[in-house]
């Protein structure tokens, strides 16, 4: 787990919930233990679940790595 997480930073987020894919994303904003982040990047399979959520997901720090 990363705890250095910062706003704008580009990430990999584990699939959860409707995905069925890892997706790429970037932290708009941060809280004790999950992100919000806005989809950027994801699998053309997932594009309902994508759309359901408006292009943004709530996702458990410990669920994400920073991309370089």
């Amino acid at each position: 787990m990363e705890a250095n997480f910062e706003i704008g930073e580009k990430v990999k987020c584990k699939k959860f919930g409707a995905l069925n894919h890892d997706f790429v994303g970037s932290i708009e904003k941060i809280y004790e233990n999950s992100a919000m982040v806005s989809i950027i990047e994801h699998d053309d399979s997932d594009e309902l679940a994508v759309s359901d959520f408006h292009k943004r997901a709530i996702v458990r720090l410990k669920s994400m790595k920073k991309i370089s």
